[in-house]
């Protein structure tokens, strides 16, 4: 939770499009082509951008863990 940083602002442009901010870009690996996930609260006016290859590997982590979860559980019975 302490990694967070104010990386300026972005501008909303005429076709909705908005740059990010270079050293935002660097921090986070974003390049040229990479897939970002927009996901947002409209109720709360919150965007939040995730790159693909983040989402997948949350994925797999996740599934890993629940074939661990099943494992353990059938050990139990």
């Amino acid at each position: 939770m302490h990694d967070k940083k104010l990386y300026g602002t972005a501008t909303v442009g005429t076709k909705g499009q908005v740059v990010i901010p270079m050293t935002a870009r660097e921090d986070m690996g974003i390049n040229t082509g990479d897939r970002l996930y927009v996901v947002g609260s409209p109720t709360k006016g919150v965007t939040i951008l995730l790159k693909e290859d983040c989402i997948e590997q949350f994925i797999e982590t996740m599934s890993l863990q629940v074939e661990t979860f099943k494992a353990l559980k059938n050990n139990k019975n």
